[in-house]
């Protein structure tokens, strides 16, 4: 069966692509990226083993090929060295795109691999890749002082010739390269070139700019202004069924009194979430606040991290005002320890139903 084109770039329009050559920073962007959004990382690389049990010597020979020795390895023609690599990632390809499509339906994916700008073109939009490359005459150098590439390292030095190995594998990766980084630099594709000079903080946040992962805008709203109105529109339509009558209803009547508040967050200037700071919450309960409460993130959004933003934004200005704590009340376990937050105690609402009370200590 043959996918068309199309068909892919729709199931994984949730995949941000890092890819570009040897030493160009992708694995340590591709983790930073992850780390700061809530992104799942998914490095290609790692999956090779579990992708190399599933495949078959018929169907994917490159990845079934074995070697007696480094000297087997390293001491191939270039050419055949050469081809081998290209054909390995190729066959792989077909494990790798069913793993993001499955895995972001779920949430956004960052994913660390090696792709061209053929196959970029054919699998997703240039929004959605970026390359960071690396001149060739580094790369063997650089790839074999990573220490996460000790077992490389190792297996080149257990050649009968350890030099020899590495001018043979410098020349493979040099052929192989500056090849694609040829491609990558007249291609339409965004490119950044790493240099004795680069930090890892300023690749990222090109890296972020790139893919609009700028982060949320998180905002105060106050009554009687635009993002107010904006507000109850974003309640509007919003798919929190249980909770929309009565969160308009307090919006179009403005109940909210002394310290209380909404925020929201905004990205290019469109809400994708909400959060409130309360004195009540639905629990007869006049002696515990303030809540947080109200949180709801659009279901495009979620795995972002968005909530966490909300929830520690909510936090800092109750600590402005003075507070000591803020609770929230949750039948989920395990989701606002993330936050920071012990549970406390069960409590029951005016409905009758038990939820969980979760309380944070503003510390300074």
């Amino acid at each position: 069966m043959v996918l068309q084109d199309n068909v892919l770039k729709a199931y994984l329009k949730n995949v941000y692509f890092i890819t570009g050559t040897a030493c160009g920073g992708k694995s340590t962007a591709a983790r930073a990226l992850a780390d700061k959004y809530g992104l799942t990382l998914y490095d290609i690389d790692k999956h090779f083993d579990g992708h190399q049990a599933l495949s078959d010597a018929v169907s994917q020979p490159n990845m079934n090929r074995r070697f007696a020795d480094a000297d087997a390895f390293f001491g191939r023609p270039v050419e055949a060295y050469r081809q081998w690599l290209i054909d390995n990632t190729r066959e792989q390809w077909d494990y790798v795109l069913l793993d993001l499509i499955r895995l972001s339906q779920e949430r956004p994916v960052v994913c660390d691999c090696h792709m061209t700008v053929e196959e970029a073109r054919r699998l997703t939009d240039p929004s959605r890749v970026i390359f960071l490359i690396r001149d060739v005459s580094y790369m063997i150098e650089d790839y074999c002082n990573r220490p996460d590439h000790q077992g490389f390292r190792d297996y080149i030095n257990s050649a009968s010739d350890p030099q020899k190995a590495k001018e043979n594998c410098n020349t493979v990766l040099r052929t192989l390269n500056e090849r694609r980084i040829a491609d990558i630099k007249t291609s339409e594709y965004r490119w950044i070139e790493r240099t004795d000079a680069s930090r890892p903080e300023d690749t990222l946040r090109m890296v972020e700019q790139h893919f609009g992962l700028t982060g949320p805008e998180i905002c105060k709203v106050d009554k009687d202004t635009p993002l107010a109105r904006q507000l109850i529109e974003f309640v509007e339509h919003f798919s929190w069924e249980e909770v929309k009558e009565h969160t308009l209803q307090n919006l179009n009547n403005w109940v909210f009194t002394d310290w209380e508040t909404l925020f929201v967050a905004r990205i290019d200037g469109k809400i994708v979430g909400m959060a409130s700071l309360f004195k009540t919450d639905y629990y007869p309960l006049p002696e515990i606040y303030p809540w947080v409460s109200s949180l709801f993130v659009t279901e495009a959004y979620r795995g972002q991290r968005i909530s966490q933003k909300l929830v520690d934004y909510a936090n800092d200005y109750a600590k402005s005002l003075g507070f000591e704590r803020t609770y929230i009340p949750s039948e989920h376990v395990g989701l606002y320890e993330k936050y920071g937050y012990t549970y406390l105690k069960d409590i029951v609402n005016y409905g009758g139903g038990v939820d969980r009370l979760y309380v944070k200590e503003l510390k300074e």
